[in-house]
Parts: structure tokens; C-alpha cells; sequence
């Protein structure tokens, strides 16, 4: 079977489900598993696939996501009579049922069902471990120049929710909000979580979201975006890096 990938998660997961020999494109952002990717053609970016070259690798398959990769991009693909896998979870339930369906599409149904197994494990005990515990209420933005943060669509948010997390942004209407830091300081959260992707905060960002706030440095935390924003086969480590963050905030706040 010949595969394309134009989402970094999805390539990943190609892999896990132990067919990543048949991908014969990926996008310039897929990084993962590094020695995998490096032997396979690069076919352009998420939002700017080479649609051209996709079509003369005549792929058996095309796996896009709904909000990385554009509809017009798989509109041209399906009229060159290529069949796209286009996906979009938002939380890991959501996840499991996308990695069992695109196992099923490339041929891997006991390897899919398998990972989507340990995704569903991992929900029930993140449950449990958050069950009758204090919610941790957080921020988790994305963005610097303007501040950007999830609303409680997003996947990010649906993770930190499942380990016991509350989005004081959650209700907001749009997906990834603009926020000004007086916002942020009146939504008083006990978290802000600080994404390493799409923009790589550092430290240093903390301290000056900090400032700006006024509020307190130790609730500002820069947290890795693979994990929390990354659907598939890293889902299950996700979620244990979720419960980790929101166990670490609960225990900060405590101890103010």
C-alpha cells in the first residue's frame, strides 16, 4: 500500500501501527520517529502540500486532519481520484475511534485496535485518579504577540479536563481566542500553561506573562505541546503527561 501523510500525529501513528515503510510522503513538520521520516519525501508543508507531487506518487491513501491541513487541498486530491482519510478528534475517546478507523484503512486493524485499547484504558484511570480531587482551573495558550489560548473544543483542553483540569477559557466562542494579559489576570486561574508549539514559549515568557498579570510566578509552567496536543498513538503517554501537570498544579495550589 502506498500512504501520504500532511499531519505530523498522523505520520506518527502510521508507524506505530507498523506501516510506516508504506508512506512515500510526509509533510516538512512530520519529526516523528526522526529515522523513519528521514527516508521518506518530503511533499511540502501542512498548509502548503505540493498537491502536484502527491498525485504523481499516486498514494493509495492520503491521511489529513480537518483543522492542520485545508479542505481545498483534499478537494483536489479527491478529484485527481485520490482517497483521503480526513480526521479531527477532540478528545482521546474521539481519538481512539480515529486510530481504529485509519488501522482499518491501511490495513493494520489488530494494531489499531490494540492502541485505541490502551488510549481507553488510560481514560478510565485518568477518571479515577481525578475523581473526588479539587479541579484545577488553567489557562493554556498557544500564542504570544497577540497571547493566544484553547477554548474547551480543542483537544489540549479535553486532555487537561479528562486529568482533573477546569479551562477558565473553555466557554469562550472561538477555538483559539486572543487574550489580553488583563484577561488572563481576571480569570485568575491556578495554572497557566505555557504550549511549546506552534510558538515555543520559554521561561522567560513566564516571567513576563508574570509580571504583566501580577500573577503569582509558580502558576506559570511551560508545558510540551507533543504531548498535549498530539493525537494517536502518543495519546496514551498524553494523558499521563496530562495527570502529571494538573497533579503538580493541584499540589502548588495546596500549598499556597
Amino acid at each position: 500500500m502506498r500512504i501520504v501523510s500532511l499531519c505530523p500525529s498522523l505520520t506518527e501513528l502510521v508507524f506505530a501501527l507498523g506501516r510506516g515503510a508504506d508512506l512515500v510522503g510526509v509533510t516538512e513538520w512530520c519529526v516523528h520517529p526522526a529515522e523513519g521520516v528521514a527516508r521518506v519525501e518530503k511533499v511540502g508543508g501542512t498548509k502548503t502540500p505540493d498537491v502536484r507531487r502527491i498525485v504523481e506518487l499516486a498514494p493509495d491513501l492520503v491521511l489529513m486532519n480537518e483543522e492542520e491541513n485545508r479542505r481545498e487541498d483534499a478537494e483536489l486530491l479527491r478529484e485527481a481520484g485520490i482517497r483521503c482519510h480526513v480526521s479531527m478528534p477532540r478528545d482521546a475517546a474521539e481519538t481512539a475511534a480515529m486510530v481504529r478507523s485509519i488501522a482499518d484503512s491501511i490495513g493494520s486493524p489488530e494494531a489499531g485496535a490494540s492502541v485505541a485499547a490502551d488510549i481507553e484504558r488510560r481514560i478510565v484511570e485518568a477518571r479515577l485518579r481525578a475523581d473526588g480531587k479539587p479541579r484545577v482551573r488553567f489557562a493554556y495558550l498557544i500564542w504570544r504577540k497577540p497571547f493566544m489560548a484553547v477554548n474547551g473544543d480543542t483537544y489540549a483542553s479535553a486532555l487537561l479536563e479528562l486529568s482533573g483540569g477546569e479551562n477558565v477559557f473553555a466557554r469562550h466562542a472561538q477555538r483559539y481566542p486572543e487574550i489580553s494579559a488583563q484577561e488572563l489576570a481576571a480569570a485568575a486561574p491556578d495554572a497557566v500553561l505555557l504550549c511549546t508549539e506552534p510558538f515555543p514559549f520559554q521561561e522567560h515568557h513566564a516571567d513576563e506573562l508574570a509580571a504583566l498579570t501580577g500573577l503569582a510566578r509558580h502558576r506559570f509552567e511551560i508545558v510540551d505541546g507533543e504531548y498535549l496536543s498530539w493525537h494517536g498513538s502518543r495519546t496514551p503517554a498524553g494523558i499521563e503527561y496530562a495527570l502529571s501537570r494538573i497533579e503538580a498544579a493541584r499540589s502548588g495550589v495546596s500549598a499556597a
